[in-house]
Formats: structure tokens, sequence, C-alpha cells
């Protein structure tokens, strides 16, 4: 009996001295786990969600609850990961690229960085789009070239929010082409291409897998891809370099945990998140969505954020002149 006390009480000293949140290392408790979402729902992070996470319930024998926490492009529910989040295992969040690094790369209020994350694993890569409502003038992405070639400044192009893929998206087709469209930033893609099925708005700048149900149900008319290649979901549009605009872009969309996550936690996370991948199911369903598979595990996801924070940082310095906050 005396042998039990004292292994209790060395056990308890030994928990007393591991780092915050270190005790809860396996998701074997079965508790519940927090995704936050900087978007609203109906946009690409929650898009991912649901593809991923009824997979990924079952390989970890878990709920997962989606908290949607919109604004700021992201970084109010991912500063919220970064510096207010126990790195327990039992919260983790959705990454978009490139507004997880262009937040803070454009905003110097804007404290938490890449550094204060563990990367967990990037699932899809999703290519821009230009899409219309079904009443729309512009049949082509000429046509609407055309219209912004006549009109500087009229042309009306709905985005996710200022530093998103989208907004960036719009920068580099202007750069390219020489033209100038009005950019309307939304809290997420949903509303963008809402606005623009509605007719608020003339155009989109979006992503495929987002805006694929409303395109197959005939609400949306997409223009032109901003890929290497034309789409087989979408085979008819043409990319924007069949016509002569050398833009590839797009937003890759992942899961992160906060800088600390124990390990054996992060390891059942992405053992768990092996076999989803590989699940044929799985794999059927994001075809049918639209959704590119692009599949970067560990510390493959976390270098890749590195240079995307490179490159971005990079696209920022050549503009930010032109669309700092004193310009906004």
């Amino acid at each position: 009996m005396k042998q039990k006390h004292i292994l209790r009480a060395v056990v308890l000293a030994a928990a007393a001295t591991l780092p915050l949140g270190a005790l809860a290392q396996s998701y074997s408790a079965g508790k519940d786990i927090t995704v936050l979402q900087g978007f609203k729902a109906g946009g690409g992070s929650d898009a991912l969600a649901q593809l991923v996470q009824p997979y990924l319930a079952k390989e970890l024998g878990v709920n997962f609850v989606n908290r949607y926490q919109p604004g700021a492009t992201g970084a109010i529910a991912w500063t919220q990961l970064a510096q207010q989040t126990k790195p327990d295992g039992t919260t983790v969040s959705i990454t978009n690229t490139p507004m997880l690094m262009t937040n803070y790369l454009m905003n110097d209020s804007i404290k938490y960085s890449i550094e204060d994350l563990t990367p967990l694993a990037n699932v899809v890569t999703d290519p821009g789009v230009m899409v219309v409502g079904k009443d729309s003038p512009y049949k082509t992405m000429q046509e609407l070239l055309d219209y912004a070639k006549a009109n500087p400044d009229k042309l009306t192009v709905g985005n996710s929010g200022v530093g998103g893929d989208d907004f960036f998206s719009v920068i580099m087709i202007e750069k390219a082409t020489g033209l100038k469209f009005r950019s309307v930033p939304f809290a997420g893609d949903g509303p963008s291409w809402t606005a623009a099925m509605a007719g608020k708005i003339d155009a989109s700048s979006n992503n495929l897998g987002i805006t694929f149900p409303q395109i197959k149900a005939g609400n949306l008319r997409v223009l032109a891809l901003y890929a290497d290649e034309r789409s087989p979901d979408i085979p008819d549009v043409p990319t924007l370099k069949e016509l002569g605009i050398n833009v590839v872009a797009g937003s890759s969309r992942g899961y992160s945990a906060p800088k600390g996550m124990p390990e054996q936690a992060r390891k059942e996370f992405l053992d768990a998140m092996d076999k989803v991948v590989k699940n044929p199911d799985f794999q059927r369903d994001a075809a049918a969505r639209a959704l590119p598979l692009d599949y970067k595990r560990g510390d493959e996801y976390g270098e890749f954020l590195k240079n995307q924070e490179v490159e971005f940082t990079a696209i920022w310095n050549e503009i930010k002149d032109q669309y700092g906050p004193d310009k906004k």
C-alpha cells in the first residue's frame, strides 16, 4: 500500500514538471477537437472541413467541432490559435495560404507568425477562377477584360479579403495585363461568390472547389482558370496562360496546431490523415467537389509555408507602396 502511494506521488511530481498541455498526449481519451475557421461558413476552409473531418473523425475516434471566427482575413482565428490556445492537441485550425503569412507581412499589428504554429498537413491546393453570375453580360474572360480596358477602375471584382489569395490573384492579373479593377473585399470566399451570383458585383475572383457546386448548378459561369493546365472538371474553360496572361494562383489549405503540440498527439493526427488521403472513398469525394489533393505532411508542410512566406514577402514588397495601410 505504501509503495502505491509513493508511486502516485512520483507520477504527480513528474506531471507537474511537464509543459502546459503535455498531459493531453493522445486522442484515445475521445475528447472533441475544436477546429478554428477564420472565415464564414461556405468558403474554402469550410469546404475542406466538410470533406476531411467526417473521415478523420472515424480514424481518430473523436468528434470535430467547427468554430467560425471570421475577420481580418483569418487573423482573428490564427492569433487565437498561436497565442491563446493550450497546445494540448484538442484545438487545431485550418490554415490557408497565402493569407496565413500575408496577414502579418502586410500589417505590423498582427503579431503571430508561422513560427508560433505546429504545421500538421496540407490537404488540397485549390486553383483560382474568375466567376460571374449566370445572368452576367460577360460570356468570356476576354469580354470582361475588354470592358475593364475601356472602363478603368469600374469593373467590380470581389475577393475573400485583403491579403487573401483572391486579393493577390487580382493584383497579379492587373500587373500582367496593365488593367485596373475595383476590388471589393468580403469576409470569405462564400460572400464573394454569393455577391457575384446575385449581380451585386461584376465578378468574383475565387477558387474552383468553392464555386464548383454553383458552377455545376448553372448559377455561376466560370470565365478563366488560374492554373498551368485546364481542369477536367471544367474542360471548356481556358486558363489565363492560354489567354496570354502568365498568372497561376490559388489557395492551399491544411491543418495546423499551436506550437508545442504533444508529439504523441501530432503523430496520431498525421497517421490518421495518412489513412484518410489514401482512402478511395475520400479521393472520390474530393474529386466530386473539384478539390485537387496536394498532400504535404508534417515537416514538408512546414517547409512549404516557409517558402510561401519568402515568395509573398517579395510580392508584397513590390506593391506595398500602392496597397499598404496608408492606402486603404
